[in-house]
């Protein structure tokens, strides 16, 4: 969703005053999609509009003050994907670390430390550095998967209306439903009011899971972590180019020939083959979230037909090798 059609200029002081870092504008030229609406695949090319890193952080953060109108948790919702790099979790591919995707988040701290403008930010506010750095300490902003967080609500929503699985009016039922109660272990987590939109959400939840770790989605992180990896070692480009813009690294890749060239092959990619000797086994991290209705439990727990389709999910194999059929 974008986050500044919803809300014009009527954020709050907190999120308007935090969002005019450059350290923030950064994540205008990151994309949600982790490389893979640069391909062809027609699954991608479906999406509706560029879902950006910029949005999402203010879109967790309007959640996160919708439900806490807390300074310091507010700023770390919106703080939580400043350290990701230019095509996100595909650096994650490169670090083999893939299965978890933390290695992303290594420089947050460090780089809220060390801007001045989200210093005079946090000094206006009476805060400081560790209670922004870390989302993961405020449950309503993020807690452990399947639960449910405002981190995990946003991307869903914006990839469900991106890919064009639910309304916006859909969203906006689905959103006025949810509270904040206490869930099984005491901790406050983000829930619905009702069975029938938790399970509205649950099962859109689970089908954007599937598209995150669909061949398509797998093959083309690797195949541009193993591009990006190439061009590092070839000094095309550094580490540290990774942590500019998008458009800076596809212009780095492009000024070189041979790079140009490697980036209009997977920019043309828009076919997957199945089964060949030649193709790559790519294992990703499986999502889906549990949502729980307030006072009744969780979704698995409440509809066996949402508990057999994660099962099968999370069964599904992996191991097929894969290859790219591309336009270049």
């Amino acid at each position: 969703m974008n986050a500044e059609k919803m809300c014009g200029e009527h954020f709050p002081g907190i999120i308007s005053d935090g969002i005019r870092a450059q350290e923030i504008q950064r994540l205008r030229q990151v994309g949600m999609n982790c490389g893979c609406e640069y391909t062809s695949f027609p699954l991608f090319l479906s999406m509706k509009e560029w879902y950006i890193r910029y949005n999402h952080s203010i879109g967790t953060a309007l959640i996160v003050w919708r439900f806490t109108h807390s300074h310091a948790q507010t700023l770390a919702a919106l703080f939580h994907d400043i350290a990701t790099p230019c095509f996100a979790h595909v650096v994650d591919f490169m670090r083999n670390d893939h299965m978890t995707q933390e290695s992303t988040e290594d420089r947050t701290r460090e780089i809220i430390a060390g801007s001045e403008w989200l210093g005079s930010v946090l000094r206006k506010y009476g805060l400081k550095v560790d209670d922004v750095a870390d989302y993961h300490q405020y449950p309503v902003a993020d807690n452990d998967s399947p639960k449910l967080s405002a981190d995990r609500l946003e991307y869903t929503f914006g990839n469900l209306v991106n890919f064009g699985k639910c309304t916006a009016a859909q969203i906006t039922g689905m959103l006025d439903d949810l509270t904040v109660g206490k869930n099984e272990s005491g901790e406050e987590e983000l829930m619905f009011r009702t069975y029938e939109q938790a399970r509205l959400f649950a099962f859109g939840a689970l089908e954007m899971g599937k598209i995150y770790v669909s061949d398509e989605d797998r093959f083309s992180m690797q195949a541009l972590a193993e591009l990006l990896k190439e061009a590092v070692q070839q000094n095309v480009i550094s580490m540290w180019d990774l942590w500019t813009d998008e458009p800076s690294v596809i212009r780095k890749l492009c000024a070189d020939p041979a790079f140009r060239k490697h980036w209009m092959y997977f920019r043309g990619y828009r076919e997957i083959v199945r089964g060949q000797d030649d193709g790559i086994v790519v294992r990703a991290k499986k999502r889906y979230i549990d949502p729980a209705v307030d006072g009744r439990g969780r979704m698995s727990a409440l509809d066996p037909e949402f508990r057999d389709e994660v099962g099968r999910f999370l069964n599904e194999s992996q191991e097929t090798r894969l290859s790219g059929i591309s336009e270049e």
